[in-house]
């Protein structure tokens, strides 16, 4: 085999995985990388390995966005185990009994999901990803190490009552990037005094995108090459809220070389996608308020 196919091949496109519960988010990458064959990927942001849905990978040069796609919203399906709490915030932790579920009924719960819509403050959990002084807080914990953390903002656009049986709650949450379904979760425990913990965690939205929409590793696993890359987005689609601007040839030509243009037809700052004069997208550009675009990230 040669050095080149052992690095892998040139393919760009975003391909949306259903990622299995039970599976870290750089497994996944990796079993994906090398199923399509790609010299480089990425993905947009990692889940637990418990909580399985949406995982955007990019690969080859849509590895370039996905940087603008980790602020999307995200949408997720939980179910949370009332009267119990984990030192993790779901029940891969150890489990301990917290508080009497009695006379929580779906009223006294709804009357507490209010008062979690809109901006809220969420102190991150030890078991994630943040780092601490470049360890990751997860390293910490696993050690029996706590340090501060400090809360942080996050938005919660809904939060839709599915169920409550036998204590396991579920739920439907719409949020802004950056909240921890587990925090969520644990926080509505404590507010019911009864605590918490996360039983089952599914990423089901992820900006535009929705969980019909993606596919499971069992599932491409026997595709050929070419049915795999029918299943690739282009990096463009991704990014449907960014506005399109088109370039003529000097323009295409100047942006190619990392030079700035004039686009009269913005003058507020603003991220855009960038075609060059044969309508192929060619990267982000950043536009201020001079008219001028900036180019950032180029696919050349």
């Amino acid at each position: 085999m040669s050095k080149r196919n052992k690095k892998g091949r040139d393919i760009d496109g975003v391909f949306v995985l259903d990622k299995s519960s039970g599976t870290s988010s750089n497994s996944a990458l990796q079993q994906v990388k090398r199923l399509f064959g790609a010299n480089k990927a990425g993905h947009t942001g990692s889940l637990d390995p418990l909580a399985s849905g949406l995982l955007p990978i990019c690969l080859g040069q849509s590895t370039k966005v996905a940087q603008f796609l980790l602020d999307d919203d995200k949408r997720y399906f939980v179910r949370g185990k009332l009267g119990e709490v984990s030192d993790t915030g779901d029940s891969d932790g150890k489990i301990s009994q917290y508080g009497s579920t009695s006379g929580i009924d779906e009223t006294t719960i709804k009357d507490s999901l209010k008062k979690f819509v809109g901006v809220i403050s969420q102190v991150p959990p030890m078991f994630s990803a943040l780092k601490k002084n470049g360890t990751p807080l997860y390293k910490l914990a696993r050690k029996g190490i706590e340090v501060e953390r400090n809360p942080r903002e996050v938005k919660i656009y809904e939060i839709q009552f599915i169920s409550l049986e036998a204590n396991i709650l579920t739920l439907e949450v719409s949020c802004s990037k950056g909240t921890y379904i587990r925090t969520l979760i644990e926080d509505i425990g404590k507010d019911l005094n009864c605590g918490a913990h996360v039983i089952e965690l599914r990423r089901i939205g992820f900006a535009h995108l929705n969980i019909d929409q993606s596919k499971s590793f069992d599932e491409i696993n026997k595709m050929s090459s070419g049915e795999l890359e029918k299943l690739l987005i282009g990096p463009d689609e991704m990014l449907p809220n960014l506005k399109s601007v088109y370039l003529d040839y000097d323009q295409s030509v100047d942006v190619k070389f990392g030079r700035k243009i004039k686009c009269d037809e913005f003058n507020t700052p603003q991220k855009v996608k960038l075609y060059d004069s044969n309508r192929k997208f060619i990267g982000i550009g950043e536009c201020n308020h001079l008219s001028e675009v900036l180019p950032k990230r180029l696919f050349i």
